[in-house]
């Protein structure tokens, strides 16, 4: 990838930000808003059965407008908030309200964390490693900040992969007809929509089958314990992103350091 598109991948997202916070909006007020705290506390508490959450550092790498950051501050967690995108972490501040005081916002590169080794308990990141360079860098960056016995949960999907897939192409416009049909806003149109898929089509994990991909690079990693969750989505979706996403399933990488 050029650095020519690197530069339009990060003024695609500057200017998306304000969009993108109504998508974050949207879950604070919807059925995600529990469902992904339930969810991540479960998750957290299983692998620090005996401390409280004030104890425990997160990062939240990608953080965008803020929603997982703001849940988990919401929780207890001392959350550090980190985006490439200025206009981003702004967005996440003001939708964070009073509780913004009690996180961090960073902004910088996730494939060159400006963090020492072992300085997180816990590494979070949704939707974010589709949309990187260099993937295997930001995962060995990601490892290497997490402390030992340290969580790392990863969520993501073959987002775009219809640009490389005949059947996945077929699937995801049955998705945007299915989605026109129950009256549902669709996520996937937008302005600009059709600069993304020419930087997503230059992106070296759009034609890589997934979440197999990840396992295969950690394992080589000698990461620690991994695990994969298939089509998490079931747990955590709104039915309007249930609809939306039907052919993208969303996926979890969750990994305990060595």
């Amino acid at each position: 990838m050029n650095a020519d598109l690197t530069k339009e991948n990060k003024a695609y997202w500057l200017k998306r930000a304000a969009g993108y916070s109504e998508v974050n909006k949207e879950e604070l007020l919807g059925v995600q808003r529990n469902n992904w705290t339930s969810f991540l506390t479960e998750e957290i508490g299983a692998a620090f059965p005996d401390r409280a959450p004030s104890d425990i550092r997160i990062i939240d790498i990608g953080a965008g407008p803020g929603f997982i950051s703001i849940i988990l501050a919401e929780a207890g967690y001392q959350v550090t908030a980190f985006d490439f995108a200025e206009t981003m972490l702004e967005e996440a501040k003001e939708n964070a309200g009073e509780l913004a005081k009690e996180i961090q916002f960073v902004q910088g590169d996730a494939m060159a964390l400006p963090f020492d080794e072992d300085s997180f308990d816990v590494v979070i990141s949704r939707n974010l490693t589709w949309n990187l360079p260099s993937p295997d860098k930001a995962y060995q960056e990601w490892i290497r900040a997490l402390k030992p016995q340290g969580l790392m949960l990863v969520f993501d999907a073959n987002w775009y992969r219809y640009l490389v897939d005949e059947d996945k192409k077929a699937a995801y416009d049955a998705d945007r007809q299915h989605v026109a049909e129950e009256g549902y806003g669709d996520y996937n149109i937008g302005d600009n929509f059709d600069k993304m898929e020419v930087i997503a089509g230059a992106m070296p994990l759009t034609d890589k089958l997934r979440p197999q991909w990840d396992l295969e690079f950690l394992t080589g990693l000698d990461a620690g314990q991994i695990s994969i969750k298939e089509n998490v989505g079931q747990y955590l979706y709104s039915q309007k992103e249930l609809v939306n996403y039907k052919s993208t399933p969303l996926f979890m990488v969750k990994v305990i350091k060595g």
